[in-house]
């Protein structure tokens, strides 16, 4: 094809749809919405947020919403923009509401715009100057504008159950590495520097908290937090999200202990104060401080009170018992500290003891705690749990006096019954690159700058909860409530650009599916047998098998930890919007909490910019866009409204291309130019193209797009347009954003240019820019890419070969091919991708069949797939989700012998 074959296709693209949203673009207002939840439908009346997405222009500013459950009944709904399209109207809108296990299905309504109606309900939000009081009616909460208390009280129905909720951390000059350590140790308390009411509407109040940790002395502070809390109407609960931003020296500031406490008030004696731990799946410890279960029965009104007492009743107290039963009462054992300790994600113990001057007992232990601890009596109490706990271990949960008329409850994030955190490089020395692909550099392979996210549930009660309500609280927490669209409606109104719906319509599709399953399902597998787990790990996948090991390159420089290395996140969330899949949907949660906080710098030289893969996740010298870049985290933000991602996101607008004046991606390729500084048309340039238009759809602020289009001028002004460079390498100026050729007679490719996401924000980028310059060059890029010489010098006069006619850029031809309808390269993207050589991807051949492997050959049973590779995996599974959309139709089913 040539450019004059590419212009005459230009109105024609233009008009084309993503998915197929035209029938509803025509309506003045869009049909109802069906939501489902994700998981289990929640056991009792809880708050949930969510986002859902309209086509452009049927949707404006100020609708009213309407959410009504499957009988007719109205719920009242709290709404917010999330994303605005280029015309002004809602791309997409966050929710709220409260609902309960009798609300199985939802529709939403968007109504005619009438401005927004005043709610019954009041504001859950005051601010008195000094204290921020929050109340949902049954919750009363206050939280504190300056000092260590972040929560100083917590009441329901007017009764305190907890009070001093606090961070705590305990760092230590020294590691616990050996033996021999003389390690000292120092208590930090979080210490509040700035509290936003983020929002304070009728139904979901939302309060960050900003601060440092500061010592006892108060001459150091350090390692920045921010803490959102989040409240709902009518209900008890308080969701908790942390945030901790390292910036300590990794060589002598080693984390011991990281967790947040309360003081829990008790009203009753020591026989009616419980205490409760969760372990696996629903099951529940629970013992009373002082066991009524000794030698002689103790008897309350005739009876043995002893079955009373564990089942969380009320028993009298003790003055009212005969001399011989107080006598028992006060010769019986009571327990004042209490801990449960997940060293591994496959063990956790539980400990108690009488007091600090005796020994620790252990009750029992278990495989995975789901994370919950309950302090309280029978007038109430509090319960704490923390989300994926077992998978971020070294965690553990605490209670400390017990016996006192207030008890200490603590959630560890990080365990200090364990090793302290160890954040130092996995060596002292550099490996090559060509040995290890390990680009290790003096100064890089720091943690200074990188984050970690943690979800906390607070479950204050007025109450003895049930044991059975304590499980339905840890399930709670470890599968957050969400309401989703299905995956149709996603489709039908292109909520993030290109992708197919499953298709077994015939033998061909059929076989592409079977392996999309097969691929997830072995990664899913791979999560558990392979053990990838951990408070700085969880999340992320292994980047490279080492066949002969029967492992992962675990161990082996630029092999082992992914770090998005060629868009994993976006497979796992393309394939939970075609399927609706929960189990799918936690993968991708976990990998993008991960990736977005662990492998990106937020503060420091390198802030907005990423870390490559590497044993360590910040231990690769490479620093760039590509890993931090706001496409890959806006699937969790939209769907879930997510303010910490939100965070992240302008946070990457705001600071990635400053961060290349600080790191230039080609410095050790390319002598400095006359400009500031490089970039490649991807993944640099692309992933801040990306950046901006994710923040100017979140804010309509036209400043983004100009920022785009600077770029797009630019390459509209060169001969080759993205091909203008060698390698595709550009001057940059990150104060201006122009791009510029090096030299006039530069023309290459760079082969990463849109395998980090780069094809799929061009893909979507295409209906919300709306530029012609930008659909001419991207149609060329696709069109060209891997393309015989013949149509690169019919384009270009130029007789070479620009990119690699390669399985992984398969859907660039394919895009081409659905925006012209031109046979010819729909053919060559199926050629590309299904090769019917033996032995690859066609000719009967299994991609992803695994093969079990026993001891002694291997340490524990495993299912293996030979040389497979994550960057193999995610592109094949990219490609195929969306060769299914854009030539779908063309699939050569005559050429391949697919599996019966």
């Amino acid at each position: 094809m040539n450019l004059i074959h590419f212009t005459k296709h230009i109105a024609l693209s233009t008009a084309l749809i993503l998915t197929g949203a035209c029938t509803l673009l025509a309506q003045q207002l869009p049909q109802p919405v069906k939501l489902n939840w994700l998981n289990n439908l929640p056991a009792k009346q809880t708050g949930v947020s969510w986002g859902v997405p309209w086509p452009q222009g049927t949707v404006k500013k100020n609708t009213d919403f309407v959410l009504s459950s499957a009988d007719g009944k109205t719920i009242t709904v709290q709404t917010w923009p999330l994303a605005y399209w280029p015309d002004g109207s809602i791309k997409w809108i966050g929710l709220a509401a409260v609902a309960d296990s009798s609300v199985k299905s939802l529709l939403l309504t968007a109504s005619p715009a009438k401005g927004m109606k005043p709610m019954a309900i009041k504001s859950l939000v005051t601010d008195d100057g000094n204290t921020i009081h929050v109340n949902t009616g049954p919750l009363q909460c206050d939280i504190a504008k300056k000092g260590n208390f972040l929560i100083p009280t917590m009441m329901v129905d007017g009764k305190p159950v907890a009070t001093d909720g606090k961070l705590e951390c305990i760092l230590q000059n020294k590691s616990d590495g050996d033996i021999e350590s003389t390690a000292v140790k120092q208590k930090f308390t979080g210490n509040i520097s700035k509290v936003t009411v983020e929002q304070s509407g009728p139904i979901r109040a939302v309060v960050r908290i900003e601060g440092n940790f500061t010592n006892a002395q108060g001459n150091r502070s350090i390692l920045p937090f921010i803490v959102r809390l989040y409240f709902y109407a009518n209900t008890q609960n308080i969701r908790l999200v942390h945030t901790i931003i390292y910036n300590g020296d990794e060589q002598k500031d080693f984390i011991k202990g990281l967790g947040l406490s309360f003081s829990v008030p008790f009203r009753e004696e020591l026989q009616n104060r419980q205490v409760r731990f969760s372990g696996e799946g629903n099951g529940i410890w629970a013992e009373p401080v002082q066991p009524l279960a000794g030698r002689r029965p103790v008897i309350a009104d005739g009876k043995n009170i002893e079955a009373d007492q564990f089942a969380g009743k009320r028993l009298p107290d003790i003055k009212s018992f005969p001399d011989a039963q107080k006598t028992l009462l006060h010769e019986i054992a009571s327990w004042n500290d209490y801990k449960l300790v997940q060293s591994t994600a496959d063990g956790f113990m539980i400990q108690k003891r009488t007091n600090n001057a005796s020994s620790w007992l252990d009750a029992i232990g278990g495989k995975r705690s789901s994370g919950l601890v309950f302090v309280g009596d029978v007038s109430g109490g509090l319960g704490v749990a923390l989300k994926s706990f077992w998978q971020s271990y070294p965690a553990a949960l605490e209670i400390t006096n017990a016996r006192t008329d207030k008890a200490n409850i603590k959630i560890w994030l990080w365990s200090p019954y364990n090793d302290a955190m160890d954040l130092r490089h996995y060596d002292t020395i550099a490996h090559g690159l060509n040995s290890t692909y390990e680009d290790v550099q003096a100064g890089f392979s720091t943690p200074m700058g990188v984050a970690r996210t943690s979800e906390i549930m607070l479950y204050p009660t007025a109450s003895m909860p049930s044991n059975a309500d304590l499980a339905n609280e840890a399930d709670m927490t470890n599968n957050t409530p969400l309401l989703v669209n299905t995956p149709e409606y996603l489709h039908q109104v292109g909520a993030f650009g290109i992708w197919s719906l499953p298709d077994k319509s015939s033998p061909g599709k059929r076989w592409i599916e079977g392996q999309l399953d097969k691929a997830l399902a072995f990664y899913k597998q791979e999560v558990d047998q392979r053990d990838w787990y951990g408070y700085w790990s969880y999340g992320d996948v292994m980047h490279t098998y080492d066949t002969e090991r029967h492992t992962w390159k675990y161990d082996i420089g630029g092999f082992a930890w992914d770090n998005t290395e060629l868009s994993t996140d976006m497979w796992l969330w393309y394939s939970y919007l075609r399927s609706g899949r929960a189990d799918i949907y936690k993968m991708a949660e976990a990998m993008t909490r991960h990736t977005s906080e662990v492998d990106v710098y937020h503060i420091g030289p390198y802030a907005g910019l990423g870390s490559r893969h590497n044993v360590n996740h910040w231990g690769d010298g490479s620093k760039e866009v590509r890993e931090s870049q706001a496409v890959l985290r806006r699937f969790y933000y939209y769907l879930t409204t997510d303010e910490r991602t939100g965070d992240l996101m302008h946070e990457v607008a705001l600071h990635a291309d400053s961060g290349l004046l600080h790191v230039d991606p080609l410095r050790e390729i390319l002598a400095k130019s006359e400009y500031p500084t490089h970039a490649r048309v991807g993944p640099d340039w692309f992933g801040l193209v990306g950046d901006w238009m994710t923040e100017w759809e979140r804010t309509g602020d036209v400043k983004w797009k100009n920022k785009i289009l600077t770029g797009v001028n630019d390459f509209a002004k060169m001969p080759y347009g993205f091909y203008s460079g060698k390698d595709a390498a550009f001057g940059y100026d990150p104060n201006t954003n122009h791009m510029y050729m090096l030299h006039k007679d530069d023309i290459g490719f760079e082969h990463l240019a849109t395998l980090m996401g780069g094809i799929e924000m061009g893909m979507e980028l295409k209906t919300f820019l709306n530029n012609k310059d930008w659909d001419r060059l991207f149609l060329q890029f696709c069109a060209l890419y891997g393309a015989p010489a013949d149509d690169v010098n019919k384009a270009f006069g130029k007789n070479i070969r620009l990119g690699e006619n390669a399985g992984d850029y398969a859907r660039m031809p394919a895009y081409a091919a659905y925006i012209t309808q031109d046979p010819v390269l729909a053919k060559r993207a199926w050629d590309q991708f299904l090769p019917a050589a033996p032995g690859r991807f066609g000719g009967g051949s299994n991609k992803f069949d695994s093969k079990l492997l026993s001891p002694p050959l291997v340490l524990k049973p495993i299912y293996e797939i030979r040389n497979v590779s994550t960057n193999s995996t995610a592109q094949w599974c990219l490609n195929a989700i969306e060769l299914l959309q854009l030539v779908g139709d063309s699939v050569p089913e005559h050429n391949i012998a697919w599996d019966k």
